[in-house]
């Protein structure tokens, strides 16, 4: 026997080589070889191989150990290494492969390798790799913590800075240039817009290119354009269908009979399922936050839809509080016109606060945190689940922790230019996390529950099933790969482990939410599985990458507003409207947040296309080109149906879905 011949590859990024020097040691069932050190420079895509001729048999090759060394008069550079190869000897046709695909640091001591086959920890031959696979866990425990962000709340990974994550766990996102000349100059204005014609001439210069923020711009002010954006707006998450009137709402057959068909009634509508509700209860006496010094408002609306015989929803009646009383009237479209337009503008205003901070930051960014910390603490690198999840979720610990650092820290824009302010928003998310349903996270049942499914003009329930059904295939295709029966999928510990840690940190043990607190079955694993990736993709996208094509017009979505809600009717005139809008500088500054995350990374993945090395090889390969084959058939579809829309809905379409939250 010649030795082993073991091959150390670096990856081919320029920045992946290090001066370094790496020592390697062959781990086997019989015993384990001394380290030997490679003397060759690990420079950018490069291949370094030594022999290693151990005294002893080693027996299998199991693990690979490596330990990069700095070399004094050299920067301690870091060291991407892309897979280790071993042969037995020089002309042995089989080789095994020990991938890595990872940052090793001088820092990090021994790094341990082992093959690249995916499998459970039932499937494991060796003692020895069932030890390594307790130990990569102990080493992640240490490392991942859980923390808490706000009381109530879903807790989230335990680190202050993105430092602190490591270049692993950490990305750099290649941002398009983000032109924001002519906002810039509009930071430092504390007063008022003075007028429609500013507003205009503001919008000129930001809006003009943008198509479909010049239609809301146009449309605003209609009723069919305001029931329109509840369906497929930049939050579609709130509105349901009703069959029974809220007793909280001040609203009888008869006050709104102008507004349905003459043959018909409330009654007869409500049966019918032609009858929507917008509830803001969830903001119900919330501090609102001091802006420029000066309080602004919130307001709690009901607002009660009617989907008509023209195919369209409108709305026919709207409460701005909750309590019922003399002064909280309701508004109805024959009021005059600004108590009517108003009313609405105070409904758009609670949407756009529950969308910024449930639909878009609890539903998508925490949901996805909570099962990256998961995952990385309870599943090892091996586990088909962990190499399955980990593309999609992996960059939520980053853009979690820079967001809690900046937007929603102190001076950060949810303190200086929003009316759900630092101290609204711990009480705000509690409650929230309290109202979260499984249902709700699931498509199929949330869109059915709240009477979507069979909408004619709800594109986004209609795209959102269809690329629920592509990924549910593919998740449930990926799961048979590994689990034969639903035996096995209740005796996988570290699944079980997983999905418990995720109940009980996540959704803090909350039975009423209806999450699973263990799998029995595969389909209930599949389920689970497909509402995470759906989440932390294509729901990010319907709520993050519209949101500058409708807040960009800012009395159709107002952060904050400056004066109370009415409290009597025909009180405020055309022009008062304007004082109601929150002041120049905070709108501005919102909406350069806003433009900066409605854009997408130059460098952006679409849903189910993979880097991973993982995913380039055996199964999994046919996996990844049938949903890739059926997500283009979606995407051609859409565009079909866009193309014949006045307004398209292009949000869902899945090459516009990024695979993960990176923004």
């Amino acid at each position: 026997m010649d030795g082993f011949h073991v091959t150390i590859r670096t990856s081919a990024s320029s920045l992946s080589g290090t001066y370094g020097s790496v020592w390697v040691s062959l781990v086997g069932t019989l015993c384990e070889s001394p380290p030997v050190k490679v003397d060759q420079r690990l420079l950018p895509d490069s291949a370094c191989t030594v022999v290693i001729k151990p005294k002893e048999e080693v027996g299998v090759v199991v693990l690979l150990r490596l330990r990069l060394e700095a070399q004094p008069g050299f920067p301690d550079l870091d060291w991407h290494c892309r897979d280790v190869q071993v042969r037995r000897s020089s002309g042995d046709p089989e080789m095994e492969v020990f991938p890595c695909h990872k940052w090793i640091r001088t820092a990090d001591g021994c790094v341990e390798l082992r093959n690249e086959k995916a499998c459970l920890k039932k499937e494991e031959t060796f003692a020895i790799l069932t030890a390594h696979r307790e130990r990569d866990l102990q080493h992640k425990q240490q490392f991942i913590r859980w923390g808490t962000f706000v009381e109530g709340g879903p807790h989230c990974v335990s680190m202050s800075s993105v430092t602190a994550l490591g270049l692993n766990l950490s990305y750099i996102r290649q941002r398009p240039v983000n032109n924001m000349h002519y906002i810039k100059g509009f930071i430092e204005r504390r007063r008022s817009w003075s007028s429609l014609q500013e507003l205009e001439t503001f919008f000129l210069f930001n809006g003009r290119e943008n198509t479909i923020a010049r239609y809301v711009q146009d449309h605003w002010h209609e009723d069919a354009f305001f029931g329109y954006q509840c369906l497929n707006g930049c939050n579609p998450l709130y509105i349901s269908q009703i069959h029974n009137l809220p007793p909280n709402l001040s609203v009888t057959s008869e006050t709104v009979r102008p507004f349905l068909p003459e043959d018909s009634s409330l009654e007869q509508e409500m049966e019918r399922g032609h009858v929507y509700l917008l509830d803001y209860e969830v903001l119900d006496q919330l501090p609102a936050n001091i802006i420029n010094e000066k309080q602004t408002y919130l307001s709690a609306p009901l607002c009660l839809l009617h989907y008509n015989r023209d195919g369209e929803l409108k709305p026919i009646a709207i409460q701005l509080q909750q309590v019922p009383g003399p002064q909280n009237p309701v508004f109805f479209p024959s009021d005059a016109a600004p108590d009517w337009l108003l009313a609405k503008m105070w409904v758009r205003n609670s949407d756009f606060l529950v969308h910024q901070l449930l639909s878009h930051f609890l539903r998508t960014h925490l949901l996805g945190e909570v099962c990256c910390t998961a995952t990385l603490r309870q599943l090892p690198e091996i586990h088909p689940l962990h190499q399955l999840l980990m593309p999609h979720i992996r960059s939520t610990l980053q853009i979690n922790i820079q967001a809690r650092a900046t937007l929603l820290a102190t001076k950060g824009v949810f303190d200086k230019s929003i009316a759900c302010g630092l101290e609204a928003i711990p009480l705000l998310m509690a409650r929230a996390t309290q109202r979260l349903s499984y249902s709700s996270m699931c498509v199929p049942d949330d869109v059915k529950g709240r009477g979507l499914d069979a909408l004619p003009i709800c594109y986004y329930a209609q795209d959102a099933l269809r690329v629920w059904d592509a990924l549910y295939r593919f998740v449930a295709g990926w799961i048979r790969l590994y689990y034969c029966n639903d035996e096995d999928v209740q005796h996988d510990c570290e699944l079980q482990n997983w999905i418990r840690e995720i109940f009980t940190e996540g959704f803090l043990g909350l039975t009423h939410l209806g999450f699973p607190q263990s799998f029995q079955t595969a389909s209930e694993m599949c389920k689970f599985v497909t509402m995470v990736i759906f989440s932390c993709s294509a729901l990010h996208a319907a709520v993050n990458f519209s949101q500058l094509d409708f807040n960009l017009w800012i009395p159709n979505s107002p952060a904050a507003m400056s004066r109370p809600p009415s409290q009597t009717k025909n009180s405020v005139s055309e022009e008062d409207l304007f004082s109601f809008l929150p002041e120049v500088n905070s709108s501005c500054h919102v909406l350069s947040v806003l433009s900066l995350l409605s854009q997408p990374a130059i460098d952006f993945v679409p849903l189910c296309h993979y880097n991973e090395w993982y995913f380039r090889s055996g199964a999994t390969v046919k996996l990844v080109e049938e949903v890739q084959r059926e997500l283009k058939m979606i995407v051609e579809d859409i565009a079909d149906r866009n193309s014949r829309l006045v307004l398209p809905y292009p949000y869902m379409s899945p090459d516009y879905i990024e695979n993960s939250v990176t923004i």
